[in-house]
């Protein structure tokens, strides 16, 4: 049995714990903040998602209150018409073994550390954050904000976007501003109108902007987010915004979307940021998870969704002696790098091909868009969707062309 340390309690640092004790080692996460939580409100978790959650163990208990999803929806924002839409029922759940939900990010957190704190091989620390790094033959010391020191044949970097094991491994500063602010909020279905109700993921696009919405909470809660393509050049992290505010950022929208946006109350504001893909996440045993190894945007809403991978992979791999965790941090790496660049990148493409065209670029991708088939989409998402293995790409049958 070796000794683990995850540095990061977030869902990539929980879902690396799980993974890792179920093949017999020793793993202590140590977070930065007082207690365990998660911030945030909705997140969309697609079959691949589910099927890391299942071989971690606790699929069934995200499942108990997720919303499956019936269809993704892309609406044009300032007509109301509709571009087209993607089901995810019948074939969708055949072909890929598993639904496509959205759940409040608590109910999928909560699973994985309720796992973790039952788990004999699992140790959970608070007000630990890991700023610091060194290594020798022998292992790996984590060095603490508080000057404490702790001692591990391996870390893991699950620690963030702005992550100190990056910073000391990649070296590459800070995260990539985007340019895009978004605004979300959370309010009572009981608020929201029948007729704007639908068990879909809805995303109106615009020039420069688009509002995506969906059920959440087991349908008792209306989850909103609506971006804008502004040029932000400074970073923002969930700050309180005045409704008027809001409605005076996107002024030209269709009726349905405007009377959406009206319903939102209790903004907060962030500057979306992300990385670009580096080739190398280890040095010797230490090795980057999820947000700390490849941030990206949420267009693709696959962030959770790869760092769950990562944690199984990673689990997998480290089945073997402490001797041989550097050799297999270096194989995690091989394996799990082009995908995750990949959907680094084709987040960034979907915020600006898909979401926030205008005119002729508008109408090309509406043209594009409508000629596919149901069966034509999913082949679209099939890498992405229906990753079992959560390595080469490659070997499945859809290359997703349309959006490369």
């Amino acid at each position: 049995m070796a000794n683990i340390l995850v540095a990061g309690g977030g869902i990539g640092g929980l879902a690396a714990a799980l993974s890792i004790a179920r093949h017999g080692h020793q793993v202590l996460v140590a977070e930065r903040n007082r207690e365990f939580t998660e911030l945030g409100a909705g997140i969309q978790l697609a079959p691949n998602a589910f099927h890391a959650l299942d071989l971690l163990g606790v699929g069934a208990d995200v499942r108990a209150t997720a919303v499956y999803i019936d269809e993704l929806r892309l609406m044009d924002g300032t007509t109301g018409e509709r571009i087209t839409s993607m089901p995810l029922t019948g074939e969708y759940r055949q072909r890929f073994g598993n639904p496509y939900a959205v759940v409040q990010r608590g109910d999928l957190y909560q699973p994985l550390l309720s796992a973790c704190r039952d788990h004999d091989n699992i140790e959970l620390r608070t007000d630990s954050q890991v700023t610091a790094y060194e290594q020798d033959s022998a292992g790996v010391t984590a060095v603490l904000a508080s000057g404490a020191r702790l001692s591990a044949d391996l870390l893991v970097g699950a620690d963030g976007i702005r992550s100190a094991v990056r910073r000391q491994l990649v070296g590459d500063g800070a995260p990539r501003v985007s340019g895009h602010t978004i605004y979300r909020c959370v309010i009572p279905m009981s608020e929201v109108p029948p007729e704007l109700r639908s068990n879909t993921v809805t995303l109106w696009a615009g020039p420069k902007w688009h509002l995506v919405h969906y059920p959440i909470g087991n349908g008792r809660f209306f989850n909103m987010a609506i971006t804008r393509d502004d040029a932000a050049t400074e970073v923002v992290v969930g700050e309180p915004v005045e409704t008027a505010h809001v409605h005076a950022r996107f002024p030209v929208l269709s009726e349905p979307a405007r009377r959406l946006l009206e319903l939102g109350k209790g903004w907060r504001t962030w500057v979306l940021c992300d990385r670009d893909p580096v080739p190398g996440w280890t040095d010797g045993r230490v090795v980057l998870l999820g947000d700390a190894a490849h941030p990206m945007l949420q267009y693709a809403a696959q962030g959770a969704c790869q760092a769950l991978e990562d944690a199984v992979v990673l689990g997998d791999l480290l089945d073997c002696g402490a001797d041989e965790f550097a050799a297999c941090a270096l194989k995690y790496n091989a394996v799990r790098r082009d995908r995750t660049a990949r959907a680094q990148h084709v987040s960034r493409e979907i915020g600006t091909r898909l979401f926030h065209p205008a005119g002729v670029e508008a109408r090309a991708r509406d043209e594009m868009l409508s000629s596919l088939s149901a069966t034509d989409l999913h082949d679209e998402v099939s890498w992405l969707h229906g990753a079992r293995d959560f390595t080469d790409f490659d070997q499945l049958t859809g290359k997703g062309a349309a959006l490369q």
